[in-house]
Parts: structure tokens; C-alpha cells; sequence
């Protein structure tokens, strides 16, 4: 979907700040949240793909003040409700409790067995990688096009990215498709293709010779050009 999320070429934003060794955490809360990211898609309560389609459906006046781990509180809220987990009612009580009682302790339940399993899960990660049966449909050093669509839905198809002509850099292995995978539509795996855009192509003749992008895309965002 075109939302707030969807940054690429956007003018406007400022500066990129780059905070010298910056720590993974800069408050408590924020580890609790990462930590909820593990007891909740960790236990296949949703999938990465919804995880990241919470985000994008954020208003974009939310998305651009908050911090990158009320992104993820957002989501993991927004799909727990969203898939019957709990409810926005819950929430709410639960909120209103703690601010009246910010001392009052945080339920806890010991597990060391599930305890293990999210922090393998969180060494490792969830691959999506899957064997299919095809062939791929391009290969190095094809011309290809990436279409220009407008989804209203999840896509991982950037908008600068969009209606752009390229050169297949390399063939990847394939992939779950996250465009059907967000909204339970199958995980419908396709081959990757990481392809080369010379800068010009994207940004016109503003754009600093001898530059390029290498963008990874799923098959069915691309055709021959």
C-alpha cells in the first residue's frame, strides 16, 4: 500500500542523524517490546508479513512521530485484537490501570522451556525460504521492468521503485510471497531477483553518475522488458 511507511526519494524529511555507538535499547520499554515481539509471532500468533503490514497502516501523522518500537507496539496490538487475542476494550482497562498505578508490578509467568525456544528464535529468525517446483522466469543479465501498481494491500514493491527498467544482477532462491502471505492468501513462494538500477533511471539526471541500486524483487514484480 502507498502510506506514510514508504520513504524512499521522498524529499523533505531531513537529515539522516546517525547516533555514534548507539545502544540496541534507549529505554526499558523497549525491551519489553522486542521481547513481546517473541511471545507473539514467536509462538506463530501472526506472521512477519502482518507484523510489517501493522506498521504500514499506521496514520501517517502516528508513523512519523513516534519511535521505531512504538511501530512494533502498534502492530503486535493491532494483530493480537485483530486475531482475537485480546480485545481493544482490554487494552484500554489495562492502560488506564497503569497510569493510575505506573508502580503497580508487571504480571510475569515463568516458562523456561518456550523462554529457550524465543531466544534460539530470536538468534536465528523465521526463514521464508521454500523449495518450489519451477523454474525461474528470468535470468543474469535480463532486461526487466518492474510493474506499476498501486496495491492497496501489503507489498514489498516500493513506490520510487515502481515502472523502472533494470538489469537482473542475480537469481535468489524462492521466497514466501509477503503481497499474499500479510493477508492469508497463501504463502504462494516465487522466486527473488536482486536487479540493478542505474541511478539516472530512478531519479532522473539529478541523480550522481556511475550510481546504482540493487533492489531485491519478487518475481511477479517484474517483467521482460
Amino acid at each position: 500500500m502507498n502510506g506514510g511507511h514508504d520513504l524512499g526519494g521522498m524529499h523533505g524529511l531531513g537529515r539522516v542523524l546517525v547516533e555514534e555507538n548507539e545502544p540496541p535499547f534507549h529505554s526499558d520499554w523497549e525491551r519489553r517490546v522486542f521481547g513481546l515481539l517473541w511471545a507473539t509471532f514467536g509462538t506463530g500468533k501472526y506472521n512477519v508479513d502482518e507484523f510489517r503490514h501493522g506498521i504500514e497502516r499506521m496514520h501517517p501523522a502516528d508513523y512519523m512521530t513516534s519511535r521505531y518500537y512504538e511501530h512494533w507496539l502498534h502492530t503486535i496490538e493491532r494483530n493480537l485484537v485483530a486475531k482475537g487475542y485480546i480485545t481493544d476494550e482490554e487494552v484500554e482497562a489495562k492502560t488506564r490501570y497503569y497510569l493510575a498505578n505506573p508502580d503497580a508490578a508487571v504480571p510475569r509467568r515463568e516458562d523456561p522451556q518456550a523462554a529457550e525456544a524465543m531466544a534460539k528464535l530470536a538468534g536465528v529468525g523465521a526463514p521464508t525460504r521454500r523449495e518450489v517446483e519451477v523454474q525461474p522466469r528470468f535470468k543474469v543479465g535480463d532486461r526487466v521492468a518492474t510493474r506499476n501498481m498501486h496495491p492497496t494491500g501489503h507489498t514489498r514493491l516500493a513506490r520510487y521503485i515502481r515502472g523502472k527498467h533494470g538489469v537482473v544482477d542475480r537469481v535468489y532462491d524462492a521466497y514466501v510471497l509477503p503481497d499474499t502471505n500479510a493477508h492469508g492468501l497463501s504463502e504462494n513462494p516465487q522466486y527473488c531477483y536482486s536487479v540493478r538500477f542505474d541511478a539516472r533511471e530512478l531519479w532522473g539526471d539529478t541523480a550522481e553518475r556511475n550510481q546504482a541500486v540493487y533492489f531485491d524483487l519478487w518475481e511477479s514484480y517484474l517483467q521482460s522488458a
